[in-house]
């Protein structure tokens, strides 16, 4: 799955994730994998975001990007504090504006728009402050599938 980002695309994104989040105490996660494994991608990208421990920011501000390449799905998912904060179109609003990119082929400037996006409302509700702020999460791309189940 890796393969599918160039070294230059993937620096392009952990840049617009870490640009994004020197503005605002939130945690911004891409997660790529090649199908989405559930019939709703908005159901993987919750399994997803409880398996990078998204939910376990000190604010509950993380949001996560979710694309399955091959099968063609993507969603975008937010923590219960940044949920409870933006208007209730933004989730959506974001998402279309990923997907008009994607439709054009353009994956990394759609996925950039929308971590740009979403850094600007966290900014808005969750402001950085230098002297309590740290980074959470890793910031770099995670790739793969489901976990394989342990009752094997």
């Amino acid at each position: 799955m890796k393969s599918l980002l160039t070294p230059e695309q993937d620096a392009a994104l952990v840049a617009a994730i870490r640009q994004a989040e020197t503005m605002t105490s939130g945690e911004i996660r891409v997660h790529l994998e090649d199908s989405c494994p559930t019939p709703e991608p908005l159901d993987r990208a919750a399994q997803v975001f409880g398996e990078l421990n998204m939910h376990k920011t000190a604010a509950r501000n993380g949001v996560l990007f979710y694309l399955a390449w091959q099968s063609r799905q993507f969603a975008v998912i937010g923590d219960s504090a940044i949920n409870a904060a933006v208007p209730d179109e933004f989730w959506e609003t974001t998402k279309e504006a990923v997907l008009e990119q994607f439709r054009h082929e353009k994956y990394v400037l759609g996925l950039e728009r929308g971590i740009t996006m979403v850094g600007e409302q966290l900014k808005r509700y969750f402001p950085y402050d230098a002297h309590t702020d740290q980074n959470e999460l890793d910031d770099s791309i995670s790739f793969g599938g489901p976990k394989p189940s342990s009752d094997a």
